[in-house]
């Protein structure tokens, strides 16, 4: 389970990525509560569509820009592009810690931080993704990627619920974006004192025209790779807005306050964190468990949506979190494995912007849908959708690649 924990290289990377990821998910947290604050009515109610145009902003750029970031992935060593995102995003936190500690903040600075993450995302989230086969190797990448996602749910775990419990004590979310800064300090010391040495380096690709098209027609022509990353495009589309869906429910379905916002979060984060090691275990990840996955996610977050009780909400976050790591866990491995070397940087940029890309669609429905008939509606449509989507990606995996590799009839 913990194999490639052997390699130093990617044991510095994650015992760093550990730290980092507790304060994204505690500024995650923060923000959909300061977005909640900053817009609530006499009545207490936060706005959901300005939560969801927050969600919506952070992703947006990776719509626009992701397959650049892989292109650039490809072109440029790694390591220094991960250490400059990273302080880029730590002065990010910073600056809106500070305005909301001097009663400053504004819900325009909430999206122009959310926007300008999303910003560089793109480079650094792609990039991130391809260095992780240069510290472990091929062999061992499943279970580094796992292991990345048992890290990160880890922290999904640990960070909402001490963000609210923080929320609770000191009434402010400001100190939790100055924290956040601070854990980028794990991640930034962990690449600054990597061995060169030990890392597999890919060979870089020299700048010319049309790199990013050739990304593309590597993934229509090839099944094994187009399945798994229109699966994952349907998909993310309500999963990366879930967190969303979650507070929405939590605040304005149940009436829970901040500190039970975070277990909700974190019960979700506890299926997930269980379903990372379970994957972790596995030598090989087939398709049958992507598509398991995919509809284990959909069947459960309809269950969520019609939830009777605050308890019976929380107990099934825990099977939505299994089933959404899983896809996730499975999806990532299979494209990694089946694409060359030269290519992984473009290829995962491409992963990537289908990831999140569709997420300030899913976030804006989840919001208006929210808005329009109560939480409730938003989750349960978002998981009728998971299902159609499933089916849809099977339907035009079939239908593109049969049209790509259709052999040229000649002309006499």
């Amino acid at each position: 389970m913990f194999r490639s924990l052997k390699v130093r290289n990617y044991r510095m990377f994650a015992a760093g990525g550990t730290v980092s990821n507790v304060g994204t998910w505690l500024q995650r947290t923060a923000q959909d509560w300061l977005v909640l604050d900053l817009t609530a009515t006499a009545g207490g109610q936060g706005s959901a569509s300005a939560l969801g145009t927050a969600t919506a902003l952070q992703f947006l750029p990776m719509l626009l820009f992701g397959m650049f970031g892989g292109v650039l992935a490809d072109r440029y060593p790694k390591r220094p592009i991960l250490i400059g995102a990273q302080v880029l995003m730590a002065s990010l936190a910073l600056t809106i810690g500070v305005l909301t500690m001097t009663g400053s903040a504004q819900v325009w600075h909430v999206y122009v931080m959310a926007f300008l993450l999303g910003m560089i995302s793109c480079v650094e989230v792609p990039t991130r993704q391809a260095f992780v086969v240069e510290m472990v190797g091929r062999r061992d990448l499943p279970n580094a990627i796992a292991l990345n996602s048992s890290i990160f749910n880890l922290a999904r775990v640990v960070g909402p619920a001490l963000a609210g419990m923080l929320i609770y004590v000191l009434g402010s979310t400001g100190p939790i974006f100055l924290i956040n800064a601070l854990t980028f300090g794990g991640v930034i010391s962990s690449l600054v004192f990597m061995r060169k040495s030990e890392l597999n380096l890919a060979e870089r690709v020299p700048r010319a025209k049309g790199q990013l098209r050739e990304g593309l027609r590597y993934v229509l022509r090839r099944e094994e790779l187009l399945m798994p990353v229109l699966l994952i495009g349907f998909i993310s589309m309500f999963s990366q807005s879930f967190s969303m869906s979650i507070a929405l429910m939590a605040r304005e379905e149940f009436q829970a306050g901040a500190s039970s916002f975070g277990l909700a979060s974190s019960m979700f984060a506890v299926g997930a964190l269980g379903g990372a090691l379970l994957a972790a275990r596995r030598a090989r990840l087939s398709r049958r468990l992507l598509f398991a996955g995919a509809l284990g996610f959909g069947l459960f977050q309809l269950a969520t949506g019609v939830a009777p009780f605050y308890s019976a909400y929380l107990a099934l976050l825990v099977p939505t979190g299994i089933a959404l790591i899983t896809i996730n866990t499975a999806a990532n491995a299979s494209v990694q494995i089946a694409t060359s070397p030269d290519m992984r940087g473009r290829v995962m940029g491409i992963y990537m912007l289908v990831f999140t890309g569709g997420a300030p669609v899913g976030a804006a429905l989840v919001g208006w849908l929210s808005d329009l008939g109560g939480p409730r509606m938003g989750v349960v449509v978002s998981g009728a959708l998971v299902l159609v989507g499933t089916g849809l990606a099977v339907l035009v995996t079939r239908l593109i690649t049969r049209r790509v590799n259709r052999p040229a009839i000649a002309v006499a």
